[in-house]
């Protein structure tokens, strides 16, 4: 029988841009692996993509009852650019998600599927 669990989060792209990479580096390292950062500074505006990814985090962590740090999910991008989530810790979900920005904010929706 398949579990289906259902998370979201909104997050205002502000938060991000109010705590400048250059000046936070212990803070977003503590979110955010080395791929991912270097993902988010390949762009001009960097904030919409860390806002974007810690919203993929926080959806994602409303799917499990037991705690998930930031830093055991990693987020990345399929071939053709979709968003995709791993684990570092093994289980046996498969997880769908979908990221959306509109002007100053991100929003991520993860569907997790224990089977």
């Amino acid at each position: 029988m398949e579990n289906l669990s259902i998370g979201i989060d909104i997050v205002n792209v502000d938060r991000f841009r109010k705590k400048p990479y250059s000046d936070n580096k212990q803070f977003y390292k503590k979110i955010f692996n080395h791929d991912e950062i270097l993902y988010c500074q390949k762009y001009k505006d960097t904030y919409p993509h860390f806002a974007g990814k810690f919203a993929v985090k926080e959806a994602l962590k409303k799917t499990f009852s037991k705690h998930i740090s930031f830093l055991d999910i990693v987020t990345s991008n399929g071939k053709n650019g979709e968003p995709l989530i791993n684990l570092k810790k093994k289980t046996k979900n498969i997880f769908k998600v979908s990221i959306s920005h509109e002007k100053n904010i991100a929003i991520a929706v993860v569907v997790s599927i224990e089977n």
